[in-house]
């Protein structure tokens, strides 16, 4: 059994024995370590995570199917209050950054990963549970959709005039430019991924120490930080994933 472990590591000790012979042979996408039963536990939480998050969304969709109900805020927090916030405060930092129109159309990547990884992060807070995004195989699953959308969105907007991004303002200089943006391109989702992955895990691992030697009330002001660590983290993530986008659907003049 793993040194750091939550209550998912008992549930998967009670899997089929065959797994783990299905399994051998099998590697981790990013360490390319064996895989195991225990390699299953940060895949188990995404996908318990995701489902809560596909229940929050019916939730608050179902409270704004009238319309007359839609436009007046509800009195007190709730689910749907929750979602609204998340969703409208990364429409509004989109529109600032790339305009109502494609904020609009790229609202749905954007806004849906920080849902995902709000709840992700913050889910690092309960006792007993291990965040999703603590998994480096997790959140480079995130960032590599986040390449892949926008160099497709890129593409979409500028055609092949997309590879001028790549060459930099004047002709002459584009033998220097363009290796330094395609490696600066390939880099992106290791940053993105890395980042998120070192300030969860390490905040959850602290926290964790914390509450297994001093149980009650000391942990509290870690919890606190890591309400913000959970805040920030997905604000980066998001911030950083719509400026790739806004760059890469930029037209040019």
């Amino acid at each position: 059994m793993p040194e750091h472990s939550s209550f998912l590591t008992y549930l998967i000790q009670r899997l089929p024995a065959n797994l783990d012979h299905n399994l051998s042979g099998m590697k981790t996408f990013v360490a390319h370590e064996p895989l195991s039963r225990y390699s299953l536990e940060p895949l188990l939480s995404s996908i318990t995570i995701i489902c809560l998050v596909i229940l929050f969304a019916a939730i608050a969709r179902a409270k704004i199917a009238n319309l007359d109900e839609a436009v007046v805020p509800e009195s007190k927090l709730s689910i749907r209050t929750l979602m609204e916030v998340l969703v409208e405060y990364f429409y509004d930092l989109m529109k600032d950054m790339m305009g109502a129109k494609r904020a609009k159309r790229y609202l749905p990547l954007i806004g849906t990963s920080a849902v995902l990884i709000f709840f992700s992060n913050i889910s690092g807070l309960i006792p007993g549970w291990s965040p999703p995004t603590s998994s480096l195989n997790i959140t480079f699953g995130c960032a590599i959709v986040i390449f892949f959308a926008y160099h497709y969105y890129g593409f979409k907007e500028n055609g092949v005039g997309y590879l001028k991004h790549f060459l930099g303002p004047v002709w002459w200089i584009a033998w220097l430019v363009g290796p330094i943006e395609i490696v600066s391109h390939l880099i992106r989702p290791g940053t993105l991924a890395v980042r998120l992955m070192l300030n969860i895990a390490v905040d959850h691992l602290v926290l964790g120490l914390v509450l297994g030697m001093i149980p009650l009330l000391v942990p509290l002001p870690l919890m606190l930080l890591g309400t913000l660590v959970a805040v920030v983290q997905t604000l980066v993530f998001c911030l950083l994933s719509a400026i790739y986008v806004s760059l890469a659907t930029e037209h040019e003049h």
